[in-house]
Parts: C-alpha cells; sequence; structure tokens
C-alpha cells in the first residue's frame, strides 16, 4: 500500500516535478510548512478552523486533507505525502496563468488538465488526460493552432487561450481518449506472446510499507510475488520485467518512466494491504478520477480481481479509481494490486509461503492472459457509457 507514515516536513515550494523524495506532513505536526499546506486547502475552498491557522495540523487541517484527497483521486488517509502534495501545487493553476510548452520536466498542473479537457472537446487527441504536458498534448495544441490560424509551435500563451476561450467547448461525457481506449479494448489484437509486461514490487530500501504481527515487511513480500510473478507471463511467452530489486527504491516517477522506456505493453504494481487484524481480502487499482478514467486499466484490474476473488476465494475488495503518480504517468494500461492484508494473520501467511504465493502469482498472471484475450463487449460497452 502507498506509505503512510508521517516523518520529516515538507519542504515548502517543493513541485510535483521534484523528483526527489518528499516527507510525509500529518497529525499534530506544525510550522510553515503546515501553514503552505492550510493556505493551499483555503484556496480550494476548504475549512480550516481559525485556531489551526497559525501552522498547527489540527482535526479540521486534517479533514480538509481528506476532503481534497477523496476529490483529486487520491487514498484519503489525511497525511500530505508526495502525491497530495504535488496536486495541491497543480490545483493552484489555472489556464492562462502561465505559459505551456513542451520541456523537461513536463508542466503539471489544473491548467494542463483544463487544456486537455478543452482540446479533446473540439476533438484533438491529447492522449491520456492527466494534467501533464507531454509530447502528445503537444502534438494537440499545434493542430488546434494551425486550425484557428495561429502559429503552430504548440506553445500556449494568451492567444491561444484566447481562441479556446472564443470556442468554449463543451467538456461534457467520456473524453475522446476514453472512447478511443475503449474501443482498443474491444478490438484487442495484441496477443501475450512476445508482449512486455512490467512488475512493480512496491517500497523499498528506506521505504519498508507495513509489517505483518509474524514480521513479514511489505517491501519483501511484494519482491517475493514478483519474482513468481514474472515466471507466470514468462510461462506463457511474454517477457516480464522487473523494476526493482530488494535494495534498491526508485520514486513512483521513475518507475513509471522505466516501464515507459521499456516500452512495456502492461504494468502491474504490486503492494499489499494494511488494517486491523480482522481486515481481509484483495482490491485493485485503475487510473482515474471523477473527470476521467482509464477504460484499459479498469478492464485488467477487474479481471485480476476477479481471479484473485473466484480462484482463490479472497474476499472482493472491489475494483476503484486512483490517481497516484505510478498509475498517472505510465503510457500503457497500469493497475496497482494489493491481493492481501498483510496485518491479518491468515493473510500474512499466504504472503510468506512459496506455494500459496506462487497461487497469487497465478491468479494476477490469469488476469493478464485474458485481458489479451476477447473482452465482453457488454462490459467495454458499459465501461464507455458511464460517464466518468
Amino acid at each position: 500500500m502507498v506509505s503512510r507514515r508521517p516523518v520529516a516536513g515538507l519542504p515548502p515550494g517543493a513541485g510535483p516535478a521534484n523528483t526527489r523524495r518528499v516527507s510525509a506532513i500529518s497529525r499534530d505536526q506544525t510550522g510553515e510548512s503546515v501553514r503552505d499546506i492550510q493556505h493551499r486547502l483555503l484556496g480550494r475552498g476548504l475549512r480550516i478552523d481559525p485556531e489551526e491557522l497559525e501552522g498547527r495540523f489540527g482535526p479540521s487541517t486534517e479533514a480538509a486533507v481528506r476532503a481534497f484527497q477523496q476529490a483529486r483521486g487520491l487514498p484519503s488517509d489525511g497525511i500530505v505525502g508526495p502525491d497530495t502534495w504535488g496536486q495541491l501545487v497543480e490545483a493552484g493553476y489555472r489556464l492562462g496563468d502561465r505559459v505551456l510548452y513542451l520541456r523537461s520536466p513536463a508542466f503539471r498542473g489544473d491548467d494542463v488538465l483544463e487544456l486537455q479537457r478543452r482540446l479533446s472537446a473540439l476533438g484533438f487527441d491529447v492522449g491520456k488526460e492527466d494534467g501533464i504536458f507531454g509530447g502528445q498534448t503537444h502534438v494537440a495544441v499545434a493542430e488546434f493552432q494551425r486550425n484557428v490560424g495561429e502559429r503552430a509551435d504548440g506553445i500556449v500563451g494568451p492567444g491561444t487561450v484566447d481562441a479556446l476561450e472564443r470556442l468554449r467547448p463543451t467538456v461534457e461525457g467520456p473524453s475522446r481518449a476514453v472512447v478511443r481506449e475503449a474501443e482498443d479494448v474491444r478490438r484487442m489484437e495484441r496477443s501475450l506472446l512476445g508482449s512486455r509486461i512490467a512488475i512493480d514490487p512496491g517500497h523499498g530500501q528506506g521505504d519498508p510499507g507495513d509489517v505483518g504481527a509474524g514480521g513479514l515487511v511489505e517491501a519483501h513480500a511484494t519482491v517475493l510475488l514478483a519474482a513468481d510473478l514474472a515466471g507466470e507471463p514468462a510461462a506463457r511467452g511474454a517477457i516480464p520485467s522487473i523494476l526493482r530489486r530488494e535494495n534498491q527504491n526508485p520514486s513512483p516517477s521513475q518507475r513509471a518512466r522505466a516501464a515507459n522506456a521499456l516500452g512495456a505493453v502492461l504494468f502491474v504494481s504490486l503492494h499489499v494491504n494494511a488494517g486491523d487484524p480482522g481486515a481481509e481480502g484483495a482490491t485493485c487499482f485503475y487510473f482515474g478520477t471523477d473527470a476521467t478514467y482509464s477504460p484499459a486499466g479498469q478492464r485488467l484490474a477487474e479481471l485480476i480481481q476477479e481471479e484473485l476473488t473466484s480462484r482463490l476465494g479472497l474476499k472482493d475488495g472491489r475494483t476503484h479509481r486512483l490517481a497516484v503518480a505510478i498509475l498517472r504517468e505510465t503510457r500503457m494500461p497500469a493497475v496497482q494490486v494489493e491481493p492481501c492484508f498483510l496485518t491479518n494473520p491468515d493473510e500474512e501467511r499466504l504472503l510468506a509461503d512459496p506455494i500459496e504465493r506462487r497461487r497469487l502469482a497465478g491468479a494476477i498472471a490469469g488476469g493478464i492472459e485474458r485481458y489479451f484475450g476477447a473482452p465482453d463487449d457488454e462490459t467495454v460497452t458499459s465501461a464507455v457509457s458511464r460517464r466518468p
């Protein structure tokens, strides 16, 4: 699962493009970093009690953080970690606040997302509506500029923003990218044979994740499960690539970039859940927010979830949308799989036992294999017709 441990203070002004580790801020911490977070939350119309506004992370600040996270498709844990901080920064931008263009690191923000939605509504293909100004968004901007008689340089300055304002496209219903992706799933022609599958063992050195009552550490459990999972698609003719070794801990963005560079056709991030000792079951996540989602990711998540629950009898924690970096920044269908609760002694034993762990890996691989088969038309049609 995503780490929820509060540690040292978040550096003020740390941007979402910053790849260095951003520590988490949570309940009862104080200081300028907390004050910065509070001001950003207030700017989003969220309420914080006046007595906390001197920079104390109290109950109302935590409630505001949870509300913000829920609205942005993030884990609603009330802790400001890298994903939440990045989106707090991004939420402060409106289209026209700054000049946008293709660069590295890419511009990120609600202004980019608004640009993508407007272009998509006008019929220009921006790809994934993720709020990241990448190559496909650049091409769509240039094509739009060409159509309205502007210099097609892909730079979004006042002239381009004014042209978009004049046209006032209606941003409703599924985007062109969502419809196209769902159609691609319907017409799936790619074979598992020869396909590269990126497998990401969650957490890593210095970021162990959760620890079970029997002493099993999440970062180690995901490495073991990744090794078992890699053997399954390999036996079916696929080419698995594991993105992390035991002593490594790349950032989520680094993992996404590695998968993109490999040209992987699928991305599976492995985590385990945590809660009270009685909590149990499997859950799968795919990229999505209230406004958009990945139909291919949803399909893959549903198939893996079905295999984990029907084949192994695990409790169904269902599939959910999530907008964390690891799912947002990958360019292929991506899922985060949490097959067990590490804090449940029985499920910890499943992860620790080599035979049972191979069964878990086999179920995940079964979902992947089914993804490459003929999808159920009714399922895909339903996914397209549902408004995000």
